[in-house]
């Protein structure tokens, strides 16, 4: 099983993540959007998309866009529910976080880790912070009385929204008023076999 994809992107740090906890042997193939890796005619011959991370099952088969890999991964396992609903129920927070929360959350910190706040992106910034704080009050809301977001157990669904939410800092969004968003920062980071972003990135520098 190969893996490409850049992990200081959180897109990529959360299949990272699955395959850690999981235990599954892989090998990860760092690759740069930034430095426009992905666009090269060799890449694009795997994902015309142009877009990590992208998991390789086999040679010639090919599995891009991080939330259907997490998926993938997480068959016949405990991070994927087998009833039907909570199924669905995994899905539905998959799908906020790739259009209500990481437009906005992941969005905002590149803007300031990766490309330094430039004055003429300020705007753009600024737009990103009320539908941020919207995501956020959502997954608060639904934590409130609750340990983790899909049938009170660690599923993909919380490795899905914990790989933006827990360098949110970086994108200018406190934490501070979201209690119940940081309690289950803490239940996310006593899993077994937990490593953050920075983690995941060390170790395979290293």
């Amino acid at each position: 099983m190969k893996i490409y994809g850049d992990l200081t992107s959180g897109n990529c740090y959360k299949v990272k993540l699955l395959l850690a906890q999981l235990g599954f042997p892989h090998e990860w193939v760092q690759i740069s959007a930034l430095e426009r890796e992905t666009r090269s005619p060799e890449f694009l011959a795997k994902n015309a998309n142009g877009k990590i991370p992208l998991l390789e099952i086999a040679p010639g088969r090919y599995l891009p866009e991080s939330n259907a890999i997490l998926h993938y991964l997480a068959e016949d396992s405990s991070f994927l529910p087998a009833e039907k609903f909570e199924r669905a129920q995994v899905l539905q927070w998959l799908f906020f976080e790739q259009y209500s929360h990481e437009p906005y959350i992941a969005v905002s910190r590149y803007i300031i880790r990766f490309l330094g706040r430039p004055c003429n992106r300020e705007g753009i910034l600024q737009e990103k912070v009320a539908p941020g704080h919207a995501a956020l009050r959502v997954m608060e809301q639904h934590l409130a009385d609750r340990s983790f977001f899909v049938a009170e157990r660690y599923t993909i669904a919380d490795i899905g929204l914990y790989a933006y939410t827990h360098v949110a800092h970086e994108g200018g969004f406190d934490l501070t008023p979201y209690p119940a968003i940081r309690s289950w920062l803490d239940l996310v980071r006593n899993q077994p076999g937990h490593l953050t972003i920075d983690d995941a990135l060390r170790q395979e520098i290293h």
